[in-house]
């Protein structure tokens, strides 16, 4: 669903199900950050790894570690932007070349309700108002978890260039859906309430992205190029 939603210069491998037949074996440097993880953790890091590995092999690039950074942000090899997520049953990474994106991010969500209060915590007035109109006109999507996807995905692109904090609340998003498509699929854009990165000498005022609902699931993703 992820690559659905990215354009030609990303490369991205998903993976669904607990079936950890197809994983890669972690190398030492992660193991070590797992070693004492419960199961659950530990499945997922090592799915997520594997979906990245794989993503590195299909832009020719020699498969390396993926080891946590500052604030827990991905630490991509020289020369290379990514994302990845992780949710229950389904992982997927995404990865550019440096050259073709200045930043990406990617996020999946269950298809469900946030859990009660939650939305409060990381939706602006306006876009509550926006929601409680997609909800009673398109009734078909989760929209509160929508919105929280579209806000992960955000923050993920904005940290590499940044290297700074985004609150939930420092972003406004708006959620579009795709004329004659139906409700599961459409564009997002993320109006940024705090001065943005500088990108090939210009301010970015506002993230633009896409995102799709299908199967279960919420899936987004925020590209960011250079011009």
């Amino acid at each position: 669903m992820i690559e659905e939603l990215l354009p030609t210069t990303v490369v991205s491998v998903a993976a669904y199900g607990h079936d950890e037949t197809g994983h890669l074996p972690l190398y030492p440097e992660e193991e070590a950050i797992v070693a004492r993880a419960v199961a659950k953790r530990r499945r997922e890091f090592t799915a997520v790894r594997s979906c990245a590995r794989r993503a590195m092999e299909k832009l020719g690039v020699p498969a390396q570690p993926v080891l946590p950074g500052e604030r827990g942000a991905p630490r991509w090899p020289e020369g290379l932007v990514g994302s990845m997520t992780h949710c229950d049953g389904y992982c997927a990474a995404a990865l550019a070349r440096a050259t073709d994106l200045a930043s990406l991010g990617i996020d999946a969500e269950p298809d469900g309700p946030l859990p009660e209060g939650v939305l409060d915590s990381v939706a602006l007035p306006a876009e509550a108002e926006r929601l409680r109109r997609l909800a009673a006109e398109r009734p078909g999507v989760h929209w509160d978890r929508l919105l929280f996807s579209a806000k992960e995905s955000v923050y993920k692109a904005w940290f590499p260039l940044t290297r700074r904090w985004l609150d939930f609340l420092e972003a406004d998003i708006e959620i579009s859906v795709s004329p004659g498509g139906g409700p599961g699929s459409g564009t997002l854009r993320a109006a940024l309430l705090v001065p943005g990165p500088t990108v090939g000498g210009r301010r970015l005022t506002h993230f633009d992205g896409r995102w799709t609902a299908r199967g279960g699931l919420v899936t987004t993703a925020i590209t960011v190029p250079h011009t």
